[in-house]
């Protein structure tokens, strides 16, 4: 038993989960008292996530044991479920913050969205590392999957949930990056989706939308509406200094900082724990994100590298464009903070994606121990090999 749990990444069995533990205290710290003002127990919104990471932690264990090549082999029928999935939410799905993007059940309630961000990391994955021997062929290579990524990003953006629009997009990015496209393809593929958001961003302005940009970089000029939530943010972080108030000292988590549980922990976290607390949950979230990176470096097979390169560029975009939001860097968009944020449906596909990265990895060390060193050797040697851009391949 103790041998087969030598092969696991304790690094990615261990962070992710202490870093989730660290996200339930601060969850209570800043929804107790938005609870009671709902005329909630001030510990409803803890109890829940207490039941979605034990949700998690099951999914964390069954995806770390379950053999991640597997996955290609339900690939069909994953992305049927969730193409499915998000439209019927758009006709039956419950609206929240103006979007229409989330299924309640009673008590129970998920976001169709993230589980889209896991299915399509697969996906290209998937079809991308059957296409290497013709993956500079844009036409054959490049262009098919990105027609079922279009479909998939324009249900989401219908919802509108513009923020995980924009991090599903981002991860696309990143994997066809990875997979060898050539640069003059990506500048295709850039251009492309230029065009769109041209077409597409003026029928979609509203009032909401623009007070965020402007919320953004300009907050002061509106501190009552557009820029209330961010001089707020602003506020506790300023506070909160080095050291911090104190956990559950927060003053801004009393009605003055909205969201204070879900996309602005953060800015809870910098006032209670201070620039301290700060740099220790960022620094757990690089180490799964670098950590990810090593591991689909280090991975022979290409559908294992462009999943663990998917798994890893999914938490460390989400984590980038939150705490840009909180900071003023960019606009809010209403993405939560990975593992630490209130989210049952993030937290959940977070956990599982965390799972399949650490069979990724238990796969990759087994691999190395049957392997001579000298063997070994020369394979990382052949990784490095330059493509026809002139550049090092991920997958090489």
């Amino acid at each position: 038993m103790m041998q087969k749990l030598k092969d696991y990444d304790f690094t990615l069995m261990i962070t992710p989960i202490l870093l989730s533990a660290f996200g339930l205290v601060m969850i209570y710290s800043a929804s107790m008292v938005v609870a009671v003002v709902e005329g909630l127990e001030s510990t409803h919104y803890f109890f829940r996530q207490i039941q979605w990471f034990t949700i998690g932690l099951l999914g964390f264990i069954f995806c770390s044991i379950f053999p991640y090549k597997y996955y290609q082999n339900l690939m069909k029928l994953l992305i049927v479920i969730i193409i499915l999935l998000l439209i019927s939410v758009l006709f039956l799905g419950t609206t929240v913050n103006n979007a229409r993007s989330w299924f309640q059940f009673g008590p129970v309630s998920f976001q169709p969205a993230e589980f889209a961000k896991i299915g399509l990391i697969m996906y290209l994955a998937s079809i991308y590392s059957k296409k290497q021997s013709y993956i500079h062929d844009f036409n054959k290579g490049v262009l098919p999957p990105l027609i079922l990524t279009g479909i998939i990003l324009g249900l989401i953006v219908l919802q509108p949930d513009i923020g995980t629009a924009a991090i599903i997009f981002l991860i696309a990015c990143s994997v066809i990056f990875s997979a060898g496209i050539r640069f003059k393809h990506l500048l295709i593929l850039v251009f492309i989706g230029l065009i769109v958001v041209a077409i597409a961003v003026p029928n979609m302005v509203t009032d909401v939308r623009v007070s965020r940009f402007t919320g953004a970089y300009q907050p002061f000029e509106a501190p009552e509406t557009g820029g209330y939530q961010l001089i707020q943010s602003y506020l506790a972080i300023g506070v909160g200094g080095i050291t911090g108030e104190g956990l559950g000292q927060s003053v801004q988590k009393l009605g003055y900082l909205t969201q204070a549980h879900t996309d602005f922990i953060m800015a809870v976290i910098a006032e209670e724990l201070g620039f301290i607390g700060v740099i220790i949950v960022i620094s757990m979230i690089a180490t799964i994100v670098l950590r990810g990176i090593f591991i689909s470096r280090k991975c022979k097979d290409s559908f294992g590298a462009l999943l663990a390169l998917g798994i890893s560029s999914m938490v460390g975009i989400q984590a980038f464009i939150n705490l840009g939001a909180i900071s003023g860097i960019l606009p809010i968009t209403g993405v939560t903070l990975p593992f630490v944020s209130y989210g049952g449906s993030s937290l959940l596909v977070l956990l599982a994606s965390m799972g399949i990265l650490n069979n990724i990895a238990k796969t990759v060390k087994q691999h190395e121990q049957q392997q001579p060193a000298t063997v070994q050797t020369e394979q990382n040697e052949e990784r490095y090999a330059f493509n026809n851009r002139g550049g090092k391949t991920w997958l090489s």
